[in-house]
């Protein structure tokens, strides 16, 4: 198996195409880290750092996960591709009620360019919003003590910086996407999550050596890395595929349909966005009684009771998971829409009747499978919490970022064993191919 998997890896490198492909996304990737670590001007930036760890809370933690710790440290990325998120996501969800947005995504690859557009406005606007935002709360934190010069002349020089910066990353994205391997806005955070993958692992031999876990917890945490990551591995590439049967069509002298397809479901559609969002929603109670809860009391007992680690908070995050996996996957996934392009081109699903009844069919099998995908997304969002609440894991053991880093790692592969199977290069796999599961 050893002997395959560096025959693979010396394929890869004899495709000039795929090399090249390969060596730009990692030399983007290096420039992306140097960023990461390059301090934003008039900012104190270790003592910051040291005060955000200790009360930053819940969210600093979050969203310094998709910044590869340039949050944290207030760097020329602080932002990272967030904003760029945040506007994709409220783009979709204005396709969705407003019609002419809705019209331009049904334009083909022109309509996805103009909604591109937009989406790089909006994230400009996000990021001048939030960097303005960080430059004003880091004036008035610990009066001013992280600031060198306060003022307008920082504030706006901070704006300019971090805005800046999620833009030059943004760029780093779609650069990959065109001109690299894989996508580029996911290889972007999944090389934020592994990079703090070492400080991790060392974080926890020094736990191990001082005493503070022991070695069963260790046992423990690293066989539920092997299952998680097995179930991960398993539903992410699982599919419902549902038959469809198209009927025969002559067309001159040519007989056109007549063949068998299906229509391949995922059970996840919604991929990460639900965790981020539960996330995001509950992250900001705790947040702000990080920070103003010595000065306002009852700021501080709200905060409290949706901490992580409390039942409200785990509650709430599981309900809002499965609650975003339905809005989501509605949002992404029209069966009206299905049912109608399948009656236009001669479709249908045996045994159901085409129009109404096959959209109704295809509703109840989302419901169903939509179901299952929400319980299993909080199924691992929660984890790390009960390891930390009940089984006393003294450290964060990440069931979302564990969950970014497989989809984007098998994702990758993907597109990587395509380039292989289309040059005639034996794969990775021994099919040759990466196949979803049938259920």
């Amino acid at each position: 198996m050893f002997d395959r998997l560096v025959t693979s890896i010396q394929n890869v490198f004899k495709i000039e195409e795929l090399r090249n492909r390969i060596l730009f996304t990692l030399g983007l990737l290096a420039i992306y880290r140097l960023g990461a670590h390059t301090p934003t001007p008039g900012i104190d930036g270790e003592a910051l750092s040291q005060f955000l760890r200790e009360k930053g809370g819940a969210l600093m933690g979050f969203f310094d996960i998709f910044s590869g710790g340039a949050l944290s440290k207030l760097s020329i990325f602080a932002l990272g591709i967030m904003p760029y998120i945040s506007a994709s996501i409220i783009l979709q969800l204005l396709t969705v009620v407003i019609p002419t947005l809705a019209n331009l995504a049904k334009e083909g690859e022109s309509g996805r360019r103009k909604i591109m557009q937009y989406t790089r406005y909006g994230t400009v606007l996000i990021g001048l919003v939030q960097s303005f935002g960080i430059a004003m709360g880091l004036e008035g934190m610990q009066n001013g003590m992280f600031v060198q010069s306060p003022g307008w002349a920082f504030r706006i020089m901070t704006a300019l910086t971090l805005t800046t910066g999620t833009i030059f990353v943004m760029w780093l994205g779609e650069q990959i996407t065109e001109r690299g391997i894989g996508n580029g806005i996911s290889v972007i955070i999944f090389a934020g999550i592994v990079a703090g993958v070492p400080g991790a692992i060392v974080n926890t031999f020094r736990l191990f050596n001082a005493g503070q876990i022991g070695t069963l917890i260790v046992i423990v945490v690293i066989i539920m890395i092997f299952i998680v990551t097995a179930a991960v591995v398993y539903i992410e590439s699982a599919r419902r595929k549902i038959p469809v049967q198209y009927a025969k069509r002559v067309v001159g002298r040519k007989v056109y349909g007549g063949q068998s397809t299906h229509i391949p479901l995922k059970l996840n559609t919604a991929g990460v966005i639900p965790p981020i969002f539960a996330s995001s929603l509950l992250a900001f109670p705790a947040t702000i009684g990080g920070f103003l809860g010595e000065k306002v009391p009852w700021v501080n007992a709200i905060a409290t009771q949706f901490g992580p680690g409390s039942f409200l908070h785990t509650f709430l995050y599981g309900a809002l998971i499965i609650f975003f996996c339905y809005f989501y996957t509605a949002v992404v996934l029209n069966p009206v829409d299905i049912a109608d392009n399948m009656k236009k081109y001669g479709g249908f699903i045996p045994g159901i009747r085409p129009g109404q009844r096959t959209s109704d069919y295809i509703y109840r099998v989302m419901s169903r499978i939509t179901f299952v995908g929400a319980v299993y997304l909080t199924a691992i969002s929660i984890l790390p919490e009960l390891l930390v609440v009940y089984a006393k894991v003294p450290f964060y053991f990440g069931g979302t970022s564990l969950l970014i880093v497989i989809v984007v790692a098998m994702d990758t592969a993907q597109q990587i064993e395509t380039h292989m199977i289309s040059r005639h290069y034996e794969g990775f796999l021994k099919k040759g191919r990466v196949k979803g599961t049938a259920f």
